[in-house]
C-alpha cells in the first residue's frame, strides 16, 4: 500500500510526503522541502509524523520553493538525501547529512519503494519529476515543467494516483500584475503547466487505473482554484467531486492507494 499527503504545495513552499508498508509506514520519503524546519515540524505534526521517521528526501530541483530546508533537516535528522548532480550544485546549502545521485534516466529504489525519474523542461540545471511504486501501485508527480512530451506522457501510464501541476489561468497571468519577463517565463516551455495544458495532459492519458488526481502548484496570484478544478474536471471528463486540489497552507490529508 502507498499512502500519500502533502505539506503545502505553491510558490511559497512544496513537500509531499510518500510512504508505503504497514500502518505506520516502513518507508517514508519527504519529496522536496520547501520549508524552514520548524514549519515542516509543525506540518509533519499536523499528518501525524514525524521527522526522526523519514528514511530520506528527495529533491527534484533547486528553487528554494522546493529545497529551502532541505539541508538543516538533513543534518538535523541525520537524513539522506537523493538528487541529480545539476540540482546538487546550484543548492547554495548541498552540506546534506548523507548524499545520493539520481540518473534521472535510471529507476532506483529507497527500502521498500521503487522511483522511476524523468528528466522535465524547467528553468533550473537537472530537474526532474517522478512515478513512485510499491510494486502493485504507482503515484505520479508532476510539477514544475512548461510542457509534456511524449517521454513524460509514457513515465506516467497505468497510474493509480496523479499529482499535477495547474499552476496558472492564462487569462489571468498574462492580465495579471506580473512583469512581461516573468510573464514569459511561467508561461514558457521551461516554465510551468498552465491549466490548458494540464487538461491536454490528461485527455491523453489512459485514466482507467486512476483512483485520485489532485491539482498542485496553484498560484495565489494567476489562478483559482474553481479554474484549476474545472480544467482538471474537463480533462478527466469527470464531476467536480472526482477532483482536488492541494493548498499553500495545508496542503492535503492522506490518500490511499491499495
Amino acid at each position: 500500500m502507498i499512502r500519500f499527503a502533502s505539506l503545502g504545495s505553491g510558490s511559497k513552499g512544496n513537500a509531499t510526503l510518500i510512504e508505503s508498508g504497514a500502518k505506520d509506514g516502513d518507508t517514508r520519503i519527504l519529496l522536496d522541502c520547501g520549508f524552514s524546519t520548524k514549519a515542516l515540524e509543525a506540518r509533519l505534526a499536523n499528518l501525524e509524523r514525524s521527522a526522526e521517521t523519514l528514511n530520506a528526501i528527495v529533491i527534484t530541483h533547486e528553487h528554494s520553493d522546493h529545497i529551502a530546508g532541505a539541508g538543516r533537516l538533513s543534518r538535523k535528522y541525520n537524513i539522506p538525501v537523493w538528487l541529480t548532480v545539476g540540482t546538487y550544485h546550484m543548492c547554495r546549502d548541498n552540506d546534506f547529512a548523507q548524499t545520493h545521485f539520481i540518473d534521472s534516466h535510471t529507476d532506483f529504489e529507497i527500502d521498500d519503494i521503487s522511483l522511476h525519474p524523468f528528466p522535465v523542461p524547467h528553468d533550473a540545471r537537472e530537474p526532474c519529476q517522478f512515478v513512485f511504486s510499491d510494486g502493485a501501485s504507482r503515484l505520479g508527480i508532476v510539477t514544475d515543467l512548461g510542457c509534456h512530451t511524449p517521454h513524460i506522457l509514457n513515465h506516467l501510464k497505468s497510474l493509480n494516483g496523479l499529482l499535477l501541476e495547474c499552476n496558472y489561468d492564462q487569462d489571468m497571468l498574462f492580465n495579471g500584475a506580473y512583469p512581461k519577463s516573468l510573464k514569459d517565463r511561467v508561461s514558457s516551455f521551461k516554465g510551468h503547466l498552465g491549466n490548458e495544458q494540464s487538461k491536454d495532459l490528461l485527455k491523453k492519458l489512459d485514466l482507467t487505473k486512476l483512483k485520485h488526481i489532485i491539482g498542485v502548484h496553484v498560484s495565489e496570484k494567476n489562478n483559482t482554484p474553481e479554474h484549476a478544478l474545472q480544467a482538471l474536471c474537463e480533462g478527466m471528463n469527470c464531476s467536480p467531486n472526482d477532483v482536488s486540489l492541494a493548498s499553500q497552507s495545508n496542503g492535503f490529508s492522506w490518500r490511499e492507494l491499495s
